[in-house]
């Protein structure tokens, strides 16, 4: 008596199929495990650099004054956006600045970090400067909906 047929090949085909099918699989699982391990992706962030008049007045009033001697950046929220602040800390002359680059959000394990990249540019060497304190910043409105619950900020100096 023969075994029935289903599907017309024969055993060592259907073998065949079922291993590609199984390779197949293991490796669709093995990229969802690698996306989990490594936490997903990265995603840039869109902004508008601001001008100093155009900082809303909370942040030039009291988040500015509070931070604008530190080296960092931080996130705030105004009327429901959020901007992000960027400060080089007190100089000893006119020439330094600062303004950023690009930024983006990465979410892992349900927390997200926000890498702000920041270019300094210092005084050229024998340039006529003012002597006079000053503490360089730049302010940024995001497209980001909420606070990150971490800002790291990553330096690269302008030629």
């Amino acid at each position: 008596m023969k075994k029935p047929s289903f599907g017309g090949g024969s055993e060592s085909n259907k073998r065949t199929r079922i291993l590609q099918l199984l390779v197949i699989v293991a490796g669709i699982v093995a990229i969802i495990v690698g996306l989990k391990i490594t936490g997903g992706s990265d995603s840039d962030v869109n902004f508008t650099q601001l001008t100093e008049e155009s900082v809303p007045q909370q942040i030039s009033s009291q988040i500015v004054p509070e931070y604008r001697d530190m080296e960092r950046a931080l996130a705030c929220m105004v009327d429901d956006k959020v901007y992000v602040l960027a400060t080089r800390g007190e100089k000893p002359t006119t020439g330094y600045d600062i303004e950023i680059d690009n930024m983006e959000v990465k979410e892992e394990d349900g927390k997200t970090t926000l890498t702000v990249n920041v270019l300094f540019t210092d005084p050229q060497a024998g340039a006529s400067l003012t002597q006079e304190t000053t503490y360089p910043y730049v302010v940024a409105e995001t497209d980001i909906t909420k606070l990150p619950d971490k800002i790291d900020m990553k330096i690269q100096y302008k030629e």
